[in-house]
């Protein structure tokens, strides 16, 4: 064994917990299928609110890069971590298509909730807040959250429309783009269900394609246009927040939402590993 592998497997404590490095590496790029998709999905979302696309793009694959090392090296805990596809929605169509914040102002509560949320991890007043909730009333926010995501990607499906009689209705079902948006939902599923490695990704890759054989989405012509070596900037979007703005007092109640959004979103998540590793009862 060279001085590497056993200092990796000493750090790691892989035998402990009966694995080995190529377990390991294979279930790390298995994760990294699965979740890949929030490169693509999460810039499309809260581009929506007026952030550039090449800034969203970056900070979304330096905020999955880096918070996923750390939670290896210094953590020693196998969870990716990656921008939440609830509060990015909840950040795109209620707080600036909504309300009508600016991205900048927007950006400022994330951040100020962000500093809340990690007080109350600190001070372990987090802890005390998930003790008292019920496992009931959890598991509802939990799912609440999840069909507000799920609502929104109907909307942008343009399954469910808006209709002045009932508020929202079915949409034009012959349309091909809502078409493909079903197929793909219908195959994304059947693969998860399948517990196929990557689901979400193969789905939106064979979905694209027939978008492109059917003319409803555009070809690529070029190479660069498909693979590129380069990461894209994020100067357009660092440090641009707007604390000052996010602090003006009707903007108290979105704070407070992201924050919820953050604890439960979370605990969701947590819920979802441990019944997956078998630390949780169904």
């Amino acid at each position: 064994m060279s001085t590497l592998t056993s200092f990796i497997n000493r750090y790691f404590g892989l035998e402990k917990k009966q694995s080995n490095i190529k377990t390991e590496v294979i279930a790390g790029l298995t994760t990294f299928v699965a979740m890949a998709y929030v490169i693509f999905v999460n810039p499309a979302i809260i581009s929506q609110a007026g952030i550039p696309m090449e800034a969203a793009v970056a900070a979304t694959i330096w905020t999955a890069c880096l918070c996923s090392i750390a939670m290896g090296l210094f953590a020693n805990v196998p969870i990716a971590v990656a921008p939440g596809m609830g509060i990015n929605a909840f950040f795109t169509f209620y707080a600036c298509n909504t309300l009508g914040l600016s991205w900048q102002t927007a950006l400022g509560s994330v951040f100020i909730s962000g500093i809340i949320f990690m007080i109350l991890t600190i001070t372990k007043l987090r802890q005390h807040i998930i003790d008292a909730v019920p496992l009931s009333l959890k598991s509802a926010i939990v799912a609440g959250i999840g069909f507000f995501i799920a609502f929104v990607g109907l909307q942008q499906a343009n399954i469910v429309v808006q209709s002045q009689a009932t508020a929202v209705t079915l949409g034009h079902l012959t349309d091909v783009k809502v078409l493909l948006a079903i197929i793909g939902i219908f195959i994304i599923g059947a693969l998860m269900a399948l517990r196929f490695a990557g689901a979400i990704l193969v789905g939106i890759l064979i979905i694209t394609i027939a978008g492109m054989c059917l003319g409803v989405a555009p070809v690529p012509k070029a190479v660069s246009d498909v693979v590129s070596f380069t990461l894209p900037s994020i100067k357009d979007t660092f440090l641009q927040m707007d604390i000052i703005g996010a602090l003006d007092y009707g903007l108290f109640s979105v704070i407070f939402t992201f924050t919820i959004v953050e604890l439960f979103d979370n605990l969701g998540t947590l819920i979802g590993v441990s019944k997956a590793a078998g630390l949780m009862d169904e």
